[in-house]
C-alpha cells in the first residue's frame, strides 16, 4: 500500500466588483387582467425609460419575470375574489457603479413598487479563482511538507488534487449583497471588496 499525506489548503484572492444586478419591478392590482396589465405595462415602461435615462444600455435591461395571479379575500370561511395582480420584474446590470444609486432613485422614482436588492459581481471572475486556486496548492504544500517534516519522512510527487468546499467560507466566483439605506438622496452604495476562497484536497506521496 502505497503511504501518502493528505491535506487540505485554503487559498483567498481579493477582487473589487465592477458590475451590479439590479432587480426592480412593478406588483399592480386590478379588478380585472386587463387592467392590472394596463397600469404595470404603463409603470414598466416608465421604469424601462428612467434606468436608461441613468444611463444604463437597453440591453441591460430584461425582463425577468411577468406574473398574473388572482388575489382573493377570506371572510368567515368564504372566499371571495377581490382582483388581479400583474407583476413584472426588471434584471438591470449596471457596468458603471458611480451610477448604481442614480439607478436605484430613478426607477423608484418611475413607479417602481419593488426593489429586490443589489448584488455586486466581477464580470471577469476568472483570474481572482485562478490567483485563489494557486494560493491553496501553496498552502496545501506547506501544511504537506511541516507534516512530512513532523513525521521524520521525506514528501514525495503530488498523487491528485481536487477542488473541494472551502467548509463555510465564500464560495469562488459568488456575488455579494449589500443593503440600501433608503432614506437617502442619492442612495448610497459601497462597492467595497469581494474574497474569493478556493480548497483544494492535495494527496502527496511519502518518498
Amino acid at each position: 500500500m502505497k503511504r501518502t499525506i493528505t491535506v487540505r489548503g485554503l487559498g483567498r484572492a481579493t477582487t473589487v466588483p465592477d458590475v451590479a444586478d439590479v432587480r426592480l419591478g412593478v406588483a399592480v392590482t386590478r379588478p380585472t387582467v386587463a387592467e392590472a396589465r394596463s397600469a404595470a405595462a404603463d409603470t414598466a415602461a416608465r421604469i424601462v425609460a428612467a434606468v436608461t435615462g441613468a444611463g444604463v444600455a437597453a440591453a441591460d435591461v430584461r425582463t425577468a419575470s411577468l406574473v398574473v395571479q388572482p388575489e382573493y379575500d377570506y371572510k368567515d370561511g368564504v372566499q371571495s375574489l377581490r382582483g388581479q395582480t400583474v407583476s413584472h420584474q426588471f434584471a438591470v446590470v449596471v457596468r458603471d457603479l458611480d451610477r448604481i444609486g442614480q439607478v436605484v432613485d430613478d426607477g423608484l422614482a418611475s413607479g417602481a413598487t419593488t426593489l429586490d436588492g443589489v448584488t455586486l459581481r466581477t464580470a471577469d471572475p476568472a483570474p481572482a479563482a485562478e490567483a485563489a486556486r494557486l494560493d491553496a496548492f501553496r498552502d496545501a504544500k506547506a501544511r504537506a511538507a511541516s507534516l512530512a517534516a513532523e513525521a521524520g519522512v521525506t514528501l514525495g510527487k503530488v498523487l491528485a488534487i481536487a477542488e473541494a468546499d472551502p467548509g463555510g467560507l465564500p464560495r469562488p466566483l459568488a456575488m455579494g449583497k449589500l443593503a440600501l439605506a433608503a432614506d437617502a438622496s442619492p442612495t448610497p452604495i459601497q462597492v467595497g471588496e469581494t474574497d474569493v476562497v478556493v480548497a483544494l484536497s492535495v494527496v502527496f506521496a511519502i518518498a
